[in-house]
């Protein structure tokens, strides 16, 4: 079900918002200062590409110790990626998200859409993984963390 839930985001519009992915990740590697934030971006792409039997998770949770981009640089790196950059990926989900969600059938994709508009507001210190491969600790904190 993953594979078929996959095809159609890609072919339905998953793949135009992983191409702004990409395009704004390589903005960012036009400056040295840029790469953590293209780093974070190309991971987001392919994300945006293949969403579903995937989650997002904090790298903390997953390494099990703090790097850079958890601690406080990160907080900041998200707080000026979401002023720059975020702001118009997360909108560009929330609107794909509508779309989907006029639908009944769309309605999976949109709510995929909508968790990916949160991510956009702060990817720095977030990476993905599987969904078989969580442990409970992870599950309890996959994004959104509630």
């Amino acid at each position: 079900m993953t594979l078929i839930g996959n095809i159609l985001w890609f072919l339905l519009g998953g793949v135009f918002m992983g191409i702004a992915w990409s395009l704004y990740g390589l903005l960012c590697f036009v400056s040295i200062l840029g790469i953590p934030w293209g780093r974070a971006c190309f991971t987001m792409a392919t994300f945006c590409f293949f969403p579903f039997g995937r989650e997002a998770v904090r790298r903390e949770y997953v390494k099990g110790k703090k790097d850079i981009g958890t601690g406080t640089l990160g907080t900041i790196g998200n707080i000026l990626w979401c002023v720059f950059a975020g702001i118009w990926l997360a909108l560009g989900h929330l609107i794909s998200g509508l779309l989907c969600c006029l639908t009944i059938i769309g309605i999976p994709f949109g709510l995929q859409h909508f968790k990916i508009a949160g991510l956009a507001l702060m990817p720095v210190g977030m990476t993905i993984v599987p969904k078989s491969h969580l442990s409970p600790r992870e599950k309890n904190n996959t994004f959104p963390l509630v």
